[in-house]
């Protein structure tokens, strides 16, 4: 049988069977012994710290916990484990797998969850007084964080009210107590759409929030797709098979059938508790303190020996975002493209800006106009504008995954006057941690670090090899250089 998935002939079922590729792979780090309360935080902090691609962590043995309640760090923070949750050929660098997105968004064709009877979440369900969450051990990340968070690599799973579909996003959740749980939307996103549809009407609003799953729900979550589109849908369509579903047993919400732990509950009108702060994907503790909205968790539905999953928002780089940075460069990618841009070779989103602050575009010019088109699109989509701060357009002799290539462009072919235009009250949110509180707008830089259409047959050449030099070179002295490496 011909192998398609990555190197599997079909995709993984769940996040346990993922976990047996990437530990196949030689990319899982098993940590046992570190403790809930800041080491498992600081220890993906320092795997994380100065390197892009560091492996995945699954932490064991963590004190006060039964042996088998396991957290999961970093599940898809590298080229290849992003390869393998998604499908992807085996890639040489992450460029790679944008490409390998890019192509299949060109065929991607949405499909529905399936829903299904039972499955592995319901072999355990807690309910009502029975319901305590800190059985599970939730971090504590974050040295001036304001409580213990078991929702960062999490699904908050909501049914939108008037026009009946699923949605599904990744919104902070802080463990207030046994059975309450605190949930930080971001203004203007979907979610929060949502919840203040059911507020408006008075109703409380029915939430799953889903803690440890497959990736590739994790995936779709944290980015922006489209009002409408669900992200089990979304998400089906990459894995060419629908994910299942069980309804759940008080809202009858669609929870994954595979998933680890998935807690059910409503949030009321008016119920807030003090949340925060946080440290978040910034770098900084930007959201602060406020009041916001409390889930009343009325059941808990868990597998045996249950992988609570993790994301430790820091100082970039952290524990996601290098895939952040993949996924969001190739939906900027499919959008423009989509929306007619022609000529582009690469998009990449820096880990520097947080996979959002400071994306670039690479293209081949064809016209007058081309690059600040293409700048002013990568700004505007919807997969670009939320959190942005710096995009940057660049020919397509220069790497967009290269911050010194990037750089050198930005410093010898833009002309700060000519070549810099602003957008202003772009769509932000608390987490910027330049803007005053209470501000949901920032302004943009939007930067053509292009060679100039009308020069592009004068401007002065590249002082470099040529490709078929530096090859010849490289094959006749490989020996000495692989010294080097």
């Amino acid at each position: 049988m011909q192998k398609t998935w990555n190197d599997y002939e079909h995709p993984h079922e769940d996040l346990r069977e993922l976990l047996e590729r990437v530990d196949k792979a030689g990319e899982l780090l098993r940590i046992s012994g570190a403790d809930w309360n800041l080491e498992v935080g600081t220890l993906a902090e320092i795997v994380n710290s100065g390197r892009s691609e560091a492996p995945a962590i699954l932490f064991d043995n963590i004190p006060g916990y039964p042996a088998g309640f396991r957290l999961l760090s970093g599940a898809t923070n590298s080229s290849a484990r992003l390869a393998l949750t998604l499908g992807f050929p085996v890639p040489k660098g992450p460029m790679d797998v944008v490409r390998s997105y890019r192509d299949r968004m060109l065929r991607h064709e949405p499909i529905p969850p399936r829903i299904v009877d039972t499955g592995p979440i319901l072999e355990n369900i807690d309910r009502d007084d029975d319901v305590d969450i800190f059985k599970f051990p939730i971090p504590f990340l974050h040295e001036m964080d304001g409580g213990r968070y078991i929702g960062t690599d999490d699904l908050v799973i909501m049914r939108d009210p008037e026009e009946d579909w699923i949605n599904i996003g990744t919104y902070r959740s802080m463990a207030h107590s046994r059975n309450r749980v605190g949930l930080w939307t971001s203004p203007g996103k979907q979610g929060r759409q949502i919840r203040d549809k059911y507020f408006s009407q008075g109703k409380p609003c029915p939430v799953l929030i889903s803690c440890g799953h497959d990736p590739m729900l994790f995936l779709a979550g944290g980015n922006e797709l489209r009002f409408g589109l669900s992200e089990y849908d979304y998400s089906g369509g990459h894995r060419g098979l629908p994910f299942d579903v069980v309804l759940s047993e008080v809202h009858k919400l669609p929870m994954p059938a595979h998933s680890e732990i998935v807690l059910e509950g409503e949030i009321y009108p008016g119920e807030t508790l003090p949340e925060g702060p946080f440290g978040e994907f910034t770098g900084y503790y930007a959201g602060g303190k406020s009041e916001q909205p409390v889930v009343r968790v009325q059941r808990v539905y868990y597998r045996n020996n249950p992988i609570l999953t993790m994301a430790t928002p820091l100082r970039p780089p952290s524990d996601f975002s290098f895939s952040k940075c993949v996924m969001k460069a190739g939906m900027i990618w499919d959008e423009v493209e989509r929306a007619g841009l022609s000529g582009v070779k690469g998009v990449w989103c820096h880990e520097a800006g947080a996979a959002r602050l400071f994306n670039i575009i690479s293209i081949k010019q064809s016209y007058a106009g081309h690059s600040k088109q293409a700048a002013m699109m990568a700004a505007n989509c919807q997969s670009g504008s939320y959190l942005g701060r710096f995009v940057v357009v660049v020919d397509e002799d220069v790497d967009p995954t290269d911050l010194f290539d990037v750089v050198w462009a930005m410093c010898t072919r833009c002309d700060p006057v000519e070549d810099i235009e602003f957008i202003r009250k772009a769509w932000s949110g608390p987490l910027d941690p330049r803007i005053a509180r209470g501000t949901a707008t920032n302004s943009r830089a939007v930067i053509d670090a292009c060679r100039p259409f009308e020069m592009l047959k004068t401007f002065p050449p590249v002082a470099c090899a040529t490709p078929e030099l530096r090859q010849k070179v490289e094959a006749k002295f490989a020996d000495l250089l692989a010294t080097l490496k």
